[in-house]
């Protein structure tokens, strides 16, 4: 038997009449094109701002982190492949009510993150026509992506595949312009060797300080990910797709992403205020003379929104689907027809578009709340997946050994440093007064959904004894 063909689980907790139209270029372009988003393109600049040319050292800590979360979680799903992911792990290994707060608070994670991303296109659209109002392009790309998560999954998965192309051949060619523009190839430019690395402050302009704000920005910058082993689910051949876009992706993903942060702080002054404004890519291709710039990025950004807004619905539904099939939520969102959740993205698409119709009513208070609450949940479902891995990686290497077509590196000791890192997240968190809030808002709404898991657990048990 090949490492790839284990046998599919015979006690998989989700099983919906979901269809299996991705293919494995849809999933290796999912894998890599999820986490590519607007926070790389320009959510980015605030970390380069805060920590200098040490943000390469930021993402790089922060990449490592997120390489041990995404082995863990292929191990488990190449083991039992489920449209839950990490939250029928959960429920396997800790319980129902562990399973019941990972899902429920990914999902609101991924409704509220629609609707974010729904406002930053519609301000991009705005910019191109001034006038237009933003709530009209926001409900023009929710009808769209809730029509296409609606159709066949196949659908999905050819939007992802074009979107995630567009972003990874972009990121690819300003590596490439970067490469040339460092070794002072490109026509027009001087070699800039180590001055914007060790002047103006040197390496550590802030500090350490700066280092852990950058740190921080980094590691929620990776998001995303998470999405390619709920999508495997539907894929023509689950174990060995999700094995071979884990394996495959977590190494690029590293080289875009810290290849990118080297190419930023080695080209332009980290303090150059166009970092910030326009966003570190634009920045760069400006300082290097690269005409129209600021609006290749701009379309690159749009797509990379567009592209989030569409994962994030079909991530949404097929987890409340999942939660549904276990019982651990309303009968009626996990509803299928045609092999598609409908209910569900119906739901999550409302919920997303809700959050926007917020942003405008009550700007300062009201989805304030919602963003401080989904600040630090990817922090919370990297905690359930190690926790998970400790657990049923002993389970599975005594009861089926050839499920393992995925192993954790070392383990159980590289799960513990994974572990130890996100507690390091967490403290880190709670010494900043911005990042703390949002620690404090998602412990609240974590430890409200624990509870409600835990008294239906309790319930369940009752009434089965």
């Amino acid at each position: 038997m090949s490492r790839t063909s284990a046998p599919a689980p015979a006690d998989r907790q989700d099983d919906v009449a979901l269809s299996h139209g991705l293919k494995q270029r849809h999933l290796s372009m999912i894998a890599l094109g999820g986490v590519i988003g607007a926070g790389l393109f320009v959510g980015s600049g605030a970390g380069i701002a805060a920590a200098g040319p040490s943000i390469v050292i930021a993402y790089a800590l922060s990449g490592l982190l997120v390489m041990l979360v995404m082995r863990m979680l292929g191990e488990m799903s190449a083991a039992n492949p489920a449209s839950g992911s990490f939250s029928v792990h959960a429920e396997r290994a800790i319980g129902p009510w562990a399973g019941f707060t990972a899902g429920w608070s990914f999902w609101f994670l991924l409704c509220v993150a629609v609707g974010l991303e729904g406002i930053g296109a519609a301000k991009i659209m705005t910019g191109w026509m001034p006038g237009t109002p933003e709530w009209a392009w926001v409900a023009l790309f929710m009808l769209v992506f809730c029509g296409t998560n609606l159709a066949a999954v196949k659908n999905f998965g050819e939007f992802e595949f074009w979107f995630a192309a567009l972003k990874v051949g972009a990121i690819a060619l300003f590596l490439g312009i970067g490469v040339l523009a460092i070794t002072g190839v490109l026509p027009g430019t001087d070699a800039p060797g180590t001055a914007n690395l060790t002047g103006d402050g040197g390496f550590l302009p802030n500090g350490t300080d700066g280092l852990v704000v950058g740190l921080l920005a980094s590691v929620f910058a990776y998001g995303g990910l998470e999405t390619v082993t709920i999508a495997a689910a539907e894929s023509e051949h689950p174990v060995q797709g999700v094995a071979k876009a884990v394996r495959t992706a977590m190494w690029r993903i590293a080289l875009f992403y810290i290849g990118s942060m080297a190419v930023i702080v080695t080209l332009v002054p980290w303090d150059d205020p166009k970092v910030v404004e326009k966003g570190p890519y634009v920045a760069t291709l400006d300082h290097l003379g690269i005409p129209g710039a600021g609006q290749i990025m701009n379309v690159v950004v749009l797509v990379a929104l567009l592209s989030a807004m569409n994962a994030n619905i079909y991530g949404a539904s097929r987890m409340a689907c999942s939660l549904v099939a276990r019982g651990q939520g309303p009968k009626a969102l996990g509803r299928t027809s045609g092999g598609v959740p409908r209910t569900a993205v119906l739901v999550s698409s409302v919920f997303g578009f809700g959050c926007v119709l917020l942003s405008y009513w009550r700007p300062n208070d009201v989805f304030m709340w919602l963003l401080n609450m989904i600040g630090a949940i990817i922090l919370v479902v990297w905690i359930f997946i190690a926790v998970s891995q400790l657990l049923l990686r002993r389970r599975t290497e005594r009861e089926d050994p050839s499920r393992l077509v995925v192993k954790m590196w070392l383990y159980p000791a590289l799960t513990w440093v994974a572990l130890a890192g996100m507690a390091a997240v967490f403290v880190l968190m709670a010494r900043e007064a911005e990042t703390r809030t949002q620690l404090l808002y998602t412990g609240g709404l974590t430890l409200a959904l624990a509870a409600v898991g835990y008294a239906r657990q309790v319930r369940a048990r009752r009434s089965q004894a």
